[in-house]
């Protein structure tokens, strides 16, 4: 399986969606940087081809860690993680 440790990812958990990109993966947490809780990711498929998200909450710099068992899916961001609140 290809991994996407170094790239943009937007990845949906049973409870909430984040943006970052992937510095690195266990067993059992997926670290971002650059990340951001995505409190309304819009219509999704503009989303995805566009890059334009409803509500942004940044996360201030350093290292965000997503559980593992949380994750629902996860996809690569085709476009810079947003860093501005929206």
């Amino acid at each position: 399986m290809e991994s996407f440790v170094g790239r943009a990812v937007f990845i949906r958990t049973v409870t909430y969606h984040y943006t970052g990109r992937l510095v690195a993966e266990s067993d059992t947490w997926l670290h971002l940087e650059d990340a951001a809780w995505i409190a309304d990711s819009g219509r999704w498929s503009k989303a995805l081809t566009t890059g334009e998200l409803a509500e942004v909450e940044p996360y201030p710099d350093g290292i965000v860690r997503i559980a593992r068992s949380a994750v629902v899916d996860m996809c690569e961001w085709q476009h810079e993680p947003p860093r501005e609140v929206k």
